[in-house]
């Protein structure tokens, strides 16, 4: 019970209804094989059935929610909260955080946060405890490595990435394009994934990239404008829930990439709710992981907060269950 009371359901709890059942099947069988040597009357029995029942349906939600939990755990790869300063909580990789003072290559950053304090933890202010925080006098980049932390595929790849923000974007960000998160071992346009806020639409829309190699989705090199919008890969929400008074969830599933075939898909969900997918299309990244970074808060101000890593994409089901985690991702490790 434990597990329960603290917000937490133990893996344990898919046991616990097959005994809890196996107790009762003797007074059961006596019972209602018997009523009338028990010395129950009808409407008792009535309302032991119903007793039964309910417990039975109980205990198989709360064994269905923990077999849930254990898939996202296993699924893990890489957690920061930020509750325990910069660096990342789990991951398999290098989890420390570094700092970039421009995009250019080679994009070899410092440890640490930037010493300037435009970029800082925010005691208190997170979804879940702590949060990292953006001025908008930053003008670094802070980022983690995503080799091991971000599992790499050559061959049918998929993956999820989790965050939270809490920002108005037509109040809080300069004029000009802004990512929140970018990955990528190139640039935006190579072999990266990324969301974004437009820089001249009001209300500024959010956008979701999923660009394979630059030679794949686009072999003559054109001006992402002068592109065709069915050969864009990317979502556009044009009006999308971001404030001040409230925090937002960010997914990002990708499933098919790396096979070579027109079946590599990617969907963007916000507040566990799917809001648009990049269509099937040949998704080839070809990354060096070992120069593969993950990228937060390009040009950003606001709140950033419990980022995460899947090694696989998550089901609406699961990104569902991640979304009404009561203490965020730090509940699977």
């Amino acid at each position: 019970m434990l597990g329960i009371l603290r917000g937490r359901i133990s893996p344990c709890f898919g046991g616990v209804t097959s005994v809890y059942l196996r107790a009762l099947h003797p007074i059961m069988n006596f019972m209602l094989r018997s009523p009338k040597t028990s010395g129950v009357s009808s409407r008792s029995m009535r309302w032991f059935r119903r007793g039964i029942a309910v417990s039975g349906l109980g205990l198989a939600i709360v064994a269905g929610l923990a077999a849930g939990t254990e898939n996202l755990r296993s699924a893990l790869s890489f957690h920061a909260s930020f509750d325990h300063g910069a660096d990342a909580d789990f991951g398999a990789g290098d989890r420390r955080m570094f700092n970039l003072s421009s995009l250019n290559h080679p994009r070899i950053g410092k440890p640490g946060l930037p010493a300037q304090g435009a970029i800082r933890i925010a005691r208190g202010a997170g979804k879940f405890g702590d949060a990292l925080s953006f001025d908008r006098s930053n003008t670094n980049v802070v980022f983690f490595q995503a080799e091991k932390n971000m599992p790499y595929s050559t061959s049918n790849w998929g993956g999820t990435v989790s965050f939270w923000l809490k920002l108005d974007p037509d109040t809080d960000l300069a004029p000009g394009f802004c990512d929140p998160f970018q990955i990528t071992s190139r640039q935006w346009n190579d072999a990266a994934m990324w969301v974004d806020f437009s820089k001249d639409d009001k209300p500024r829309h959010f956008r979701f990239g999923a660009f394979a190699d630059r030679a794949v989705w686009d072999p003559k090199n054109r001006d992402l404008e002068a592109t065709p919008m069915a050969e864009r890969p990317m979502v556009t929400v044009t009006r999308p829930p971001f404030t001040r008074e409230s925090w937002t969830q960010v997914v990002l599933t990708f499933e098919g990439f790396n096979t070579g075939k027109a079946e590599g898909q990617a969907t963007l969900y916000l507040n566990s709710q799917p809001i648009g997918i990049v269509s099937p299309r040949v998704q080839t990244f070809t990354w060096d992981p070992s120069k593969t970074i993950a990228m937060l808060g390009i040009a950003y101000a606001g709140l950033i907060d419990d980022v995460a890593f899947f090694r696989r994409a998550l089901t609406a089901n699961e990104v569902h269950q991640l979304y009404r985690l009561p203490r965020g991702v730090a509940e699977l490790h």
